[in-house]
């Protein structure tokens, strides 16, 4: 999938000191029509400076739709691919190749291939977080905001099969009423959060509501007021009428959050030793501004599909967008 990786990032020891990222970063943006994309879960300094903040569908159709001829994603890989599926014509960068995703690593596409051989009778509705392959192994691609849109036009006899994630789609399952062959990945970011721990923080907060990301374990999501995605949590954080809100998804989403709202309180859910920094995703936190800055200079490394491949899993992406559509970074599931 991913070409020139000997080439990933072209001297990762050479010295920047001296370099004004910041101001290197703005000028090569401009020189080399560039639109830099960030998901919240990256760090601080790279939010700042991106022309666009949000999730990864959400990004890769704004970068779309902009005449910019290079997009720098600054977030994992298989965003960047769904960048490179949605905009073939664009060159497509990112900081470093390794940001990989544990939901794609637990999903290989020849392992997904003899699941869907092993249930004929199954449609496969597959998380956005998978690679390129899976996608063109797939029926209809799913966000945790247009899945409840997808499954609402399915037929309730029709069997399906739904990865990478068994949380999402196991909360999914129990509250569409839809029974679904789950495979058995799971968000090692997510996966990390404590109950004990959460509920030691309630007592803490008392009246905090929790707001909880669909990729969590089902003994986190029952102490959820509000479960959705990325953008869905954002907006609850905007419209919640208390003080204080405990954040159970990846910590770095309340930089946004203490930006548009700097009188709020925001806590990032604990994991098992009582502190939120384990909950830090050590994929997303592979980009930096050095990385960035190297990406935009040599315009490398490079998202390169395989045009065979790639047509193939846009047919998966176009079906969700024709299903669902409008729900784009709209980003719930709704209020439990």
């Amino acid at each position: 999938m991913f070409l020139d990786k000997a080439s990933q990032m072209t001297i990762q020891t050479e010295s920047l000191s001296g370099v004004d990222l910041r101001a290197e970063i703005d000028r090569l943006r401009k020189d080399r029509n560039a639109v830099i994309l960030a998901h919240y879960y990256q760090r601080p300094e790279i939010q700042d400076l991106a022309d666009y903040i949000g999730d990864s569908l959400e990004l890769s159709k704004k970068a779309a739709a902009t005449d910019a001829e290079v997009i720098a994603f600054c977030g994992v890989k298989f965003m960047a691919e769904t960048a490179k599926i949605l905009s073939p014509e664009k060159t497509v960068i990112l900081p470093d190749l390794d940001a990989g995703c544990s939901l794609e690593d637990s999903c290989p596409p020849e392992k997904f291939a003899q699941f869907r051989k092993a249930n004929p009778d199954h449609i496969a509705l597959t998380y956005i977080n998978c690679s390129t392959e899976v996608k063109a192994l797939s029926d209809i691609i799913v966000t945790s905001s247009s899945a409840e849109t997808i499954l609402a036009q399915i037929p309730k006899d029709q069997k399906i099969i739904f990865g990478p994630d068994r949380h999402l789609g196991g909360y999914l399952s129990r509250k569409f009423d839809r029974e679904m062959l789950l495979w058995p990945g799971v968000c090692i970011v997510h996966e990390a959060f404590s109950e004990t721990e959460l509920l030691k923080l309630k007592a803490q907060n008392p009246g905090a509501p929790v707001a909880a990301h669909p990729e969590c374990p089902p003994h986190i999501i029952d102490h959820a007021d509000y479960v959705g995605s990325t953008s869905g949590i954002l907006n609850f954080a905007k419209t919640f009428p208390g003080q204080t809100l405990i954040v159970a998804t990846e910590p770095h989403i309340i930089h946004q959050m203490e930006l548009a709202l700097p009188d709020k309180v925001f806590i990032g859910a604990p994991g098992a030793d009582g502190q939120c920094a384990c909950n830090i995703c050590p994929y997303m936190a592979l980009n930096t501004l050095e990385k960035l800055y190297l990406a935009l200079r040599d315009l490398k490394p490079q998202i390169e599909i395989e045009e065979g491949l790639r047509l193939q899993a846009k047919k998966s992406l176009d079906r969700m967008l024709e299903m669902a559509g409008g729900t784009v970074g709209k980003g719930d599931l709704g209020a439990r």
